[in-house]
């Protein structure tokens, strides 16, 4: 069995980057050969628990985050990089604490032009936890969200080789 995690990392909860984050682990899953389907979680529902020393959500939130085999990381651009809602999440896991997962990072920019900040620095953050990061990393542009399959596929098809060998790696 694969554990599939999908993390949201929008400030609203339910924002176009939830649809558009489970249309890419679909695909994901379908490519890689996993089965079972990815439990969500989204950072927008957690708020200002994610600030407070105790919070049983966010503690199950992590939880799931280190035991998942693979982490599709979805974040929309914020000042250029990544929300500060996944830095405040991510901060909570301890060193090397992705150590045995395959991370697949997604970004959502308004302009990509400008989107190589994100998925940069997307890589270096999963990476730094230990994780085995996907590459390329996957960038739409907050036009393609409402309909993003054919950008989607596009992707895995590139990012499917490597994304297969890592998960049959790390099951």
């Amino acid at each position: 069995m694969t554990r599939f995690t999908v993390l949201v990392a929008a400030p609203r909860s339910r924002a176009s980057v939830r649809s558009t984050a489970l249309a890419a682990a679909a695909e994901v899953a379908a490519r890689a050969g996993v089965t079972e389907a990815p439990e969500v979680i989204d950072l927008g529902d957690l708020g200002p628990e994610l600030l407070s020393e105790t919070s049983a959500a966010v503690e199950g939130a992590l939880d799931r985050v280190r035991e998942s085999d693979v982490l599709l990381v979805a974040s929309p651009q914020a000042h250029g990089t990544y929300t500060g809602l996944l830095k405040v999440f991510l901060d909570r896991l301890p060193e090397l604490g992705l150590g045995h997962t395959v991370a697949v990072p997604l970004a959502i920019v308004d302009d990509l032009r400008n989107s190589h900040g994100i998925e940069e620095d997307l890589r270096i953050l999963l990476a730094d936890l230990g994780a085995w990061v996907a590459e390329p990393g996957l960038i739409l542009s907050e036009d393609e969200t409402g309909r993003p399959e054919s950008v989607v596929r596009a992707w895995a098809d590139i990012a499917a080789p490597g994304l297969r060998q890592a998960v049959s790696v790390a099951a």
